[in-house]
């Protein structure tokens, strides 16, 4: 599967910017929020059984929600797509967020989360890494992207690992959710072609 770039097809251009179907591969895409977005993405945010499995749940008010998409807009230390089935381009099915941006280093970190537990498990979330990755790569000129997961989180090890990422580490003890300590895993993929030396 090859991530590409599409400036055809019949999504209309999202603020006369990027496509919606700009990042794609047979099965997803990665795209600009929508406005129809705004009441899903909140429900996910505020997901404890999801949460779960990724960080340690944290209610988000409406204000809290409606100050860190104002950031987004205003600020470029986060990047925020929505994930989309490209048989159905009007309706996000969860998101990948590029954050902690190190101009320094050409890196970043990424949080991904596809929204309905009904939607997990199929591969979706494998596929939206990789096209952020792509995009790393090849239009942010990243060398290295990285995420924390809680290394008990089977399927999303799994589903990073089928994406390219690798496990780099360990923090033992290194969350508490839940009533008790858990390990998290460090994972990164390194831009492919650049030298480490």
């Amino acid at each position: 599967m090859t991530a590409q770039l599409s400036n055809s097809g019949t999504q209309p251009a999202i603020l006369g910017v990027i496509p919606a179907d700009a990042l794609s591969d047979d099965m997803v895409s990665l795209a600009p929020m929508l406005p129809q977005d705004f009441g899903l993405l909140f429900g996910w945010l505020n997901d404890a059984d999801a949460a779960a499995m990724d960080v340690p749940y944290l209610p988000v008010s409406c204000l809290a929600y409606r100050d860190w998409l104002e950031k987004i807009a205003r600020d470029s230390s986060q990047l925020l797509f929505c994930v989309r089935k490209r048989t159905q381009p009007g309706q996000a099915m969860g998101f990948v967020l590029f954050k902690n941006f190190q101009n320094v280093y050409r890196s970043a970190e990424l949080g991904v989360r596809i929204g309905q537990e009904c939607e997990r498990g199929h591969g979706y979330g494998a596929r939206a890494v990789r096209l952020a990755l792509s995009y790393a790569w090849n239009t942010l000129n990243l060398h290295r992207v990285s995420l924390q997961v809680f290394a008990d989180n089977q399927r999303a090890v799994a589903c990073y690992r089928r994406a390219g990422l690798i496990q780099e580490g360990l923090m033992r003890d290194g969350a508490f959710t839940n009533g008790k300590w858990r390990d998290v895993a460090l994972m990164a993929a390194l831009r492919p072609g650049d030298s480490g030396c």
